[in-house]
């Protein structure tokens, strides 16, 4: 676990993107031989350094995926509380540039608000494909208020990875159309318990092997 945690301190390079809300970064894992670009945005409550965020960037680029993980500007610049949706699509949408720079696929994602993000500006970032980590479909205790419209992407391929206990929505409660790759025993965090017939790194593995032979497929 700890070598997946360091990942987030070996990006190769950083990358500075001036937006409206202020400055984003961007941190690359370049894969050698890359056949795609997968860029990934944080969660309301932390940063690029979450446990599906760092794993991704450990492995995929064995797999000839350059992951990107962007900073929010919020974030940049040390704030606590994330700002409202429309300023987080936006300097998403001023980020995109620079993923795009690579000339090859962009597929972009994110966990928790990072993935409603990704999913609000797919359309208009160009991107061949949406990845969302722990989407959360409705407030903890409260179905009633659904975001499944934000899933609604028409033809363009999605994957959601959803822990088996997270309570933001549980796999099953996804609608038809959505087939979440569920992580057993998992919480929104992809965290399990020790109890838990998988362990955390197994865990992390069934997460990152899904996301692998997705955007085999995809790209």
């Amino acid at each position: 676990m700890e070598a997946r945690k360091n990942a987030v301190d070996g990006a190769g390079r950083r990358q500075s993107v001036e937006t409206p809300a202020g400055e984003a970064r961007i941190s690359w894992w370049d894969a050698s031989d890359a056949g795609c670009v997968l860029a990934l945005g944080h969660g309301a409550g932390g940063g690029i350094e979450a446990r599906d965020l760092a794993a991704l960037a450990a492995v995929l680029p064995a797999h000839g995926v350059s992951v990107a993980l962007v900073e929010q500007p919020w974030r940049v610049a040390g704030r606590k509380l994330a700002p409202a949706p429309r300023t987080l699509d936006t300097a998403w949408r001023a980020v995109a540039p620079a993923l795009a720079e690579p000339g090859l696929p962009l597929v972009v994602g994110g966990r928790s608000a990072g993935a409603r993000v990704a999913c609000r500006t797919a359309l208009e970032t160009g991107a061949r494909g949406v990845l969302a980590l722990a989407f959360p479909l409705h407030p903890p205790g409260r179905p009633e208020r659904s975001r499944a419209d934000e899933l609604r992407l028409g033809k363009l391929p999605l994957l959601v990875v959803q822990g088996g206990r997270d309570p933001f929505g549980r796999p099953a409660e996804f609608p038809e159309e959505v087939r979440p790759v569920e992580v057993p025993e998992a919480d929104h965090s992809f965290a399990v318990p020790k109890r838990a017939a998988l362990g955390q790194e197994a865990a992390l593995t069934m997460l990152t092997d899904a996301v692998a032979d997705w955007l085999a497929a995809v790209r």
